[in-house]
């Protein structure tokens, strides 16, 4: 049986003061905030998103096994610690999050599913939030099993991007967060211009804003900053 993960992906965006500090002292100052955040979950990722959007600055990709009910609050609260003194440089701005959960349309696990905690990340990541209309959890499960092979069989055609399905009913605005990683970020917009004609395309209600973040080494990565 598989287990279940918390995946939690946070947006910074680093503040006017931030920008005011001189240049060694804001490389200091983000190389202490990253290592604040060191140990947090079982996997913690550092991403780069500005210029490719203009809210955020960065991107910290968090993953945890959930082995018992209380976890997610001890993650919460190991998370709060870490951002929390430094907020006045680094300004959450958005938080997308939810559990993964076995599919009720495909049969086990996808060769092309993410791993959070294989070391191999590739270099973009993309990542939004998703909602269904009402009228896709209205119609019959064979209905919906019907539409969903069709749009299955169209990411197979694209065996080289992974994908990954948080489910966040209850829990947040949407009720997926859908993740993406790729090393060719034109075949992943023709993949997803290929599931934009599948006809489930039509039940869907929300899917933006969609962000696309670069993974680089860590030390890269502040080194844009100082």
């Amino acid at each position: 049986m598989e287990k279940t993960v918390l995946g939690h992906f946070a947006f910074f965006r680093l503040s006017d003061s931030f920008w005011a500090l001189p240049a060694a002292q804001r490389r200091s100052q983000a190389s202490a905030w990253w290592e604040r955040l060191q140990g947090v979950a079982a996997r913690v990722e550092l991403y780069q998103v500005f210029p490719s959007r203009v809210e955020a600055d960065l991107l910290v990709w968090s993953a945890d096994p959930v082995e018992t009910t209380d976890l997610p609050a001890r993650f919460f609260e190991r998370l709060a610690r870490a951002v929390n003194d430094c907020r006045i440089l680094f300004q959450p701005v958005l938080t997308l999050w939810g559990f993964t959960r076995p599919s009720i349309y495909a049969a086990g696990r996808s060769p092309q599913e993410i791993d959070p905690f294989d070391g191999d990340r590739k270099t973009y990541l993309i990542v939004y939030p998703f909602v269904k209309t009402a009228d896709w959890y209205r119609m019959s499960k064979d209905t919906r099993q019907g539409m969903m092979n069709e749009h299955i069989r169209v990411g197979k055609q694209y065996p080289a991007i992974r994908q990954w399905l948080l489910y966040a009913f209850g829990l947040q605005d949407q009720e997926f967060v859908v993740v993406y990683e790729t090393e060719d970020l034109v075949l992943f917009s023709d993949l997803v211009q290929a599931l934009r004609s599948t006809e489930a395309r039509q039940y869907t209600l929300r899917d933006t804003p969609i962000f696309t973040a670069l993974h680089r080494p860590p030390e890269v990565v502040l080194d844009l900053l100082g």
